[in-house]
């Protein structure tokens, strides 16, 4: 995405799509990873509480190539919590449940920022605002409703490319409460295989096109459907 902005000469564009993609490295990467060992200390699980990642502070989350890959493309990562199944009273259903915590933690942040930009739309008068300024390219409002939209769609493309089930990806683990041990074991076993493969594709941009980018756009027209809902009467 930031090369494309790049390319289409819009300086102001690229600021704002790096500033929000800042925030997402600062906070957003940092509640995912918490809302993981939040769910995983419920259920029973001490371990990242123990290793001091059971916190908002960005400096226990932050993997500075993750974090550049989704300046970069709009995929990243942060360092993972520590997770130990073995307390889980069921393990594979408590592996599941705290796999699915950080991409409902990102949607979350991402109907937050639709919450804004949709409250900021109706402060301004309506979507015409937007329209006006959009044409006329002037004006700071722009590239403030901009940076909302680039903080949804970041989130929203991190919660959908989280969810595919391939490991190391929460859908991996999400999947595995599904599945046989033995499937499990094989999966925990080839892990690092799959990450490697994960890690080509994504850098060959196998993940911009296709199903993947239609559950997006399904998600951002959805929340941000349902974000303007509290203000339909301004």
């Amino acid at each position: 995405m930031l090369l494309n902005l790049i390319f289409s000469g819009d300086f102001m564009s690229v600021i704002t799509y790096i500033l929000s993609a800042l925030i997402v490295v600062f906070f957003v990467l940092p509640f995912h990873e918490w809302a993981h060992g939040f769910v995983a200390y419920k259920l029973g699980d001490r371990t990242a509480k123990q290793s001091g990642r059971l916190t908002l502070n960005p400096l226990a989350h932050i993997d500075p190539f993750g974090s550049m890959l989704l300046l970069l493309i709009g995929f990243g990562w942060a360092k993972p919590v520590p997770v130990d199944s073995r307390y889980f009273k069921n393990p594979k259903v408590g592996m599941s449940i705290t796999a699915l915590a950080g991409p409902v933690a990102n949607l979350l942040a991402a109907v937050v920022s639709g919450l804004i930009m949709n409250g900021i739309l109706a402060a301004a008068g309506n979507i015409m605002v937007y329209s006006m300024y959009t044409s006329s390219g002037s004006g700071i409002l722009i590239y403030v409703l901009d940076f909302f939209m680039f903080l949804m769609t970041i989130n929203i493309s991190l919660a959908v490319f989280n969810l595919i089930p391939i490991p190391p990806l929460d859908g991996s683990k999400i999947l595995m409460g599904f599945l046989p041990d033995s499937a499990v074991n094989w999966l925990y076993q080839h892990e690092q295989f799959f990450s490697i493969a994960l890690f080509i594709i994504v850098m060959a941009g196998g993940f911009r096109g296709g199903l993947i980018s239609n559950i997006q756009n399904l998600l951002f027209n959805g929340i941000n459907w349902l974000t303007s809902l509290p203000f339909a009467a301004f």
